[in-house]
């Protein structure tokens, strides 16, 4: 066939080459030409826009059915978006609108929960992702692990049983086996230059609304205190808290309304 496709030529009114040619050439070469009987959405020409959209549907339409016969729950497949080498293991379950970029691996009962997208990742055996998660290319879940709503997750590795529940950045980044990210975690990776890692050991707990400054490794079972800007590596089992003294004035929210109550009265008189 490649020989033959060699030697197609766009020597036409159109300067096309067309694949049929290849049959004229076929035969004066001596060879056999057959006909093979098959569904006409698997051979439909694209020459417009509109004709690859209509290609799409009947590639998703056609996918979906395979999955579902796979043994693959999905509440509402025709919301759900495939590529060509999206792998989906049985007894998996995916929710309404989500999109499987090229690169994905989902393995047996985890669960893709509405609004998710997931380019070159891999969800490990019951895990839980979404709602309304981003997993990027490196993204690689081990079992049991929980995306949840509003975390995106890139080059990251995450062991068995690990959490980030809601509201993070984890990327270029390790993270142990039954470590906690709490709400509103990032990994600073990027330093204007070059991408850096950070580490975060098995059993560790990182508090909420925390900053760690890459490249910085977080000990097993070590905890973070909310909060805090981690620019040095924390030891195992140790509490790592970096953030401003709290200071409190007491009185000090009367008197300011008092003074302002005054500033605007004496504006409404000007």
């Amino acid at each position: 066939m490649f020989d033959l496709l060699s030697k197609v030529t766009n020597d036409n009114i159109k300067g096309e080459y067309y694949l049929t040619d290849i049959v004229e050439l076929a035969r004066e070469a001596g060879g056999i030409c057959r006909t093979v009987s098959c569904d006409e959405a698997q051979v439909m020409g694209i020459n417009t826009r509109a004709q690859l959209a209509n290609a799409e549907a009947a590639f998703q339409a056609r996918t979906r059915s395979q999955v579902l016969a796979s043994g693959v729950t999905m509440t509402a497949p025709e919301t759900v978006y495939f590529s060509y080498d999206t792998e989906i293991e049985t007894d998996a379950v995916i929710e309404p609108n989500v999109v499987f970029a090229p690169g994905v691996t989902v393995k047996s009962g985890a669960r893709i929960r509405a609004f998710s997208h997931l380019e070159g990742a891999v969800v490990g055996a019951e895990s839980v992702i979404g709602p309304f998660v981003r997993l990027r290319p490196g993204a690689e879940l081990e079992s049991n692990v929980k995306i949840g709503n509003f975390v995106e997750v890139k080059n990251t590795k995450m062991g068995a049983g690990a959490q980030a529940s809601h509201l993070s950045y984890l990327g270029d980044g390790e993270i142990g086996a039954g470590a906690n990210i709490g709400a509103g975690t990032i990994f600073c990776n990027y330093d204007g230059f070059l991408k850096h890692k950070t580490t975060v050991g098995k059993d560790a707990f990182i508090g909420s609304n925390s900053a760690l400054v890459a490249p910085v490794a977080i000990g097993d079972g070590a905890f973070v205190g909310s909060g805090s800007v981690i620019t040095k590596d924390v030891e195992a089992n140790a509490l790592a808290v970096a953030r401003g003294r709290q200071m409190q004035k007491a009185g000090w929210a009367t008197a300011f309304r008092d003074k302002m109550a005054e500033i605007k009265a004496a504006r409404k008189k000007g």
